[in-house]
């Protein structure tokens, strides 16, 4: 895979501060300044006739956000809600969605050189397309996702429908 943001990442000088997301048994980081907030997950508004892993809207302070579950996006073991389940809300360009984790652990730096780029093979049932790289940190392996390709255009599109289609006509 060619990528230009994973080359830029992984100069040995800098660090990538990742917020480090439980879905399954797997760590995955997500970029720090994607993040906008992270919540416990409120009741979920459902919207008929969309896709499963979208479980709905929310409304965040007056913005209706709607709520991804990555697991089920990534075709992984679902597992139900718990005490510790998050929703990360993250901006992507003009959009803002929140994806559902089963915790979020903890905020790390992770130094360019501790960061592979992604493989093209299937990284814990998620296509490798949707991985920026794998970051080695101690004895751990995290797979650092790539939000921006995660949320490409066509489900930018879908998503502002699902905004649209939770909103209530003044």
């Amino acid at each position: 895979m060619t990528g230009s943001s994973t080359q830029e990442s992984s100069s040995s000088t800098e660090l990538l501060q990742m917020v480090i997301c439980q879905l399954s048994d797997e760590e995955f980081g997500i970029e720090i300044y994607k993040v906008k907030e992270i919540i416990r997950i409120p009741s979920i508004t459902k919207i008929p006739q969309i896709p499963d892993h979208v479980k709905g809207v929310i409304n965040l302070r007056g913005s209706i956000i709607p709520i991804i579950d990555l697991a089920a996006r990534f075709g992984m073991v679902h597992k139900d809600a718990s005490e510790n389940s998050r929703i990360v809300v993250l901006e992507i360009g003009d959009l803002t969605a929140g994806v559902i984790v089963d915790s979020v652990n903890e905020v790390l730096n992770i130094p360019g050189e501790n960061i592979e780029p992604a493989p093209d093979i299937l990284v814990s049932g998620i296509a490798g397309k949707y991985v920026q790289g794998v970051g080695k940190v101690d004895d751990r392996l995290l797979i650092l996702l790539d939000i921006d390709r995660i949320f490409k255009d066509e489900q930018k599109l879908q998503l502002s429908q699902v905004e649209n289609a939770g909103a209530v006509p003044a």
